[in-house]
């Protein structure tokens, strides 16, 4: 809340970008990325609750990473990421410099002539911003594989889609617009995709937007948002949205067509905070994925041992220069 005591609203913006991706280029990645499946949280538009997510803020930690609640602490962990996202935990981690870009690049080559390899084009120079390119020029160009493609082509139209589901919906930062190429090294190789820990990249870089938004001077929340929406209403039912009680695999694709509305934001935060501070040990579900029906819509590779023992393990989170 920082100096102001007058000051309602914690956060002044939620940078996300969020649409619809239709379900052939769903298919597209499904070939190459398995066992990801973060792709079916993001075929819909979604909106944040940015009241409750404001009084939450208030109650984060970043020396223990935990939120403190009345009835004690509690945190988003990598079960959850595996559960609410359907990323895998176990794997390669995911970072990188563009400096090692010419031990992928047969000869060396800049990595613009990479990038036109990859996706058969490259961006007007109005388009791109250091090494970063603007997301429209990736929606206008890709945004439908045309009909009858050959197999390149199809290559060509999954890593542009997979290079945005990465740069906006798992690790979105501040410019809310860019695409960095940064993924290149990674979409280069569609079939090893699947052996990265997306999982853990993706719970480090919330974890460190939680961490700055912390900060009172920092007033806009990036990274991972569906996962942190889609935590809370599973793990706090008093805050759910009522309506929402089928589900599929992710969990978090339970919320996709949830939108809060944007009015009385001020109020709001304060019933927020209000309802947060009569929070009981009974009004937190401590064990939300043992119920049966969870268990019938859970994907089987969640959920073996190489997964699953390392939800509750004490290590390095990786993503890039983040380490948590």
């Amino acid at each position: 809340m920082g100096d102001d005591p007058g000051r309602l609203y914690r956060l002044d913006g939620v940078a996300h970008i969020a649409g619809v991706i239709n379900d052939e280029r769903c298919r597209f990645f499904m070939w190459f990325v398995k066992p990801v499946y973060v792709f079916n949280v993001g075929r819909r538009w979604f909106r944040l609750d940015e009241p409750l997510v404001s009084a939450l803020v208030e109650r984060w930690r970043p020396e223990t990473h935990t939120f403190h609640m009345p009835f004690g602490e509690c945190t988003i962990t990598l079960q959850d990421v595996a559960y609410q996202l359907g990323l895998p935990v176990d794997g390669h981690y995911v970072s990188g410099c563009l400096k090692d870009f010419h031990l992928y690049i047969e000869g060396g080559r800049p990595a613009w002539t990479w990038f036109h390899e990859l996706l058969g084009v490259l961006p007007p120079e109005n388009q791109i911003k250091k090494f970063a390119v603007n997301c429209t020029w990736f929606q206008e160009t890709f945004g439908e594989c045309p009909d009858g493609a050959d197999d390149e082509t199809v290559r060509r139209f999954a890593r542009a889609y997979i290079m945005v589901l990465l740069g906006t919906q798992l690790f979105a930062d501040k410019s809310g617009n860019r695409i960095h190429i940064r993924w290149l090294p990674f979409v280069a190789r569609l079939e090893e995709m699947g052996g990265y820990s997306w999982g853990s990249a993706a719970l480090a870089w919330l974890y460190r937007c939680m961490c700055r938004v912390a900060n009172r001077h920092v007033v806009k929340l990036v990274g991972p948002l569906q996962l942190l929406r889609s935590w809370i209403f599973w793990r706090f039912p008093s805050f759910r949205p009522p309506g929402y009680d089928a589900f599929s695999w992710p969990l978090a694709s339970r919320w996709s067509g949830y939108n809060p509305g944007i009015s009385n934001k001020g109020p709001r935060v304060q019933m927020a905070r209000l309802k947060i501070d009569l929070l009981q040990p009974r009004d937190f579900i401590w064990m939300p994925y043992s119920a049966l029906d969870v268990i019938q819509v859970v994907h089987p590779e969640v959920l073996e041992p190489r997964h699953t023992m390392l939800w509750r393990c004490v290590t390095f989170l990786i993503y890039f220069a983040v380490v948590e």
